[in-house]
């Protein structure tokens, strides 16, 4: 009829839940969520007294190069944890900011991250919040802490002191039988969630929402796990001068080729918790040097204060 209103379409919570189930029941569809933080029950508990605070955390640079690029955009969710159980209680803060990097962003990186030069011009980060959050923390925590931790002590000279965890390298995914180690694709598999990607506060709050999971296959919790892994001390053994004819024997082992320009040596290299030390050499013993002569293998032990550092 000319003239009539649009009738508006909207359903209640528990009319969604049950749509929801009723695709799930067909085999044919699944729903995902939209990662909301806000309304996650887990996340409104008192803490103990006995807690600790953990930084998960998120950069957008304008390049890959530490040394060269900058952070232009910085996110952080601060949350409380009971450091012997790995439970995790609440949300104590946020900081979500823009900083100028002093030239134009390039603009594969503004396709990328949907940050335009309007969006930084004039911008800076909050120096004296960021800093009283280090201060304040026992860990940090990033999705390729690798990539992340090098721009932030570059930027936050106070986040060298604390340790730091990687949820991309420090959980073993492919025992999982997870094919992806993408932020996005862990947070489909483990709990069928969505975020918007490529933003800093987005990608910190999903990093969150992952540790909350449970791993798919063993059931663990994710950030229970993590917590075990992060402050191991592992051994880095470069094996250098190994024959050329054994390389195929050092990839199926799991090392992979340094080419020196990150540091460290130009050989393969295996970083193994350090008490299996000895037993890595052993192999190398048998299985790669003539004779058993190890004395070219160069050892560097790596805690998580200095690991995925520059100083690493």
């Amino acid at each position: 009829m000319k003239g009539a209103k649009k009738k508006e379409f909207s359903m209640n919570a528990l009319e969604i839940e049950v749509a929801i189930a009723a695709l799930h029941s067909t085999g044919d569809y699944l729903v995902l969520r939209r990662l909301n933080l806000a309304r996650d029950a887990r996340l409104a508990r008192k803490a103990p007294e006995c807690c600790q605070v953990a930084l998960c955390l998120d950069t957008e640079t304008t390049g890959l190069d530490y040394k060269r690029d900058k952070v232009i955009e910085l996110g952080i969710v601060a949350f409380e944890y009971d450091p012997e159980t790995g439970e995790i209680f609440r949300i104590s803060e946020r900081y979500s900011g823009f900083e100028d990097p002093g030239f134009p962003i390039p603009e594969e990186v503004k396709e990328i991250t949907g940050i335009s030069d309007d969006m930084v011009r004039g911008q800076a980060f909050d120096d004296a919040f960021i800093n009283l959050l280090a201060e304040k923390s026992h860990m940090v925590i990033a999705h390729n802490a690798a990539f992340d931790r090098k721009f932030v002590e570059a930027r936050f000279p106070a986040f060298t002191k604390l340790p730091w965890a990687c949820t991309v390298s420090q959980i073993d995914w492919g025992a999982e039988r997870v094919s992806s180690r993408t932020l996005e694709y862990l947070l489909f598999k483990t709990a069928s969630l969505t975020i918007n990607a490529h933003r800093a506060l987005d990608d910190a709050e999903g990093v969150l929402g992952l540790l909350l999971e449970r791993l798919p296959v063993t059931g663990a919790p994710i950030f229970q796990t993590l917590l075990k892994r992060a402050h191991e001390v592992t051994s880095r053994l470069y094996a250098v001068s190994a024959p050329f004819d054994k390389k195929d024997l050092l990839k199926d082992r799991g090392y992979r080729w340094s080419d020196g320009s990150q540091g460290g040596s130009k050989a393969w290299w295996r970083d193994v918790p350090a008490e299996a030390e000895p037993e890595e050499l052993a192999y190398l013993a048998n299985e790669i040097y003539p004779r058993g002569n190890t004395s070219a293998v160069q050892i560097m032990r790596c805690d998580a204060y200095a690991r995925f550092s520059a100083r690493e």
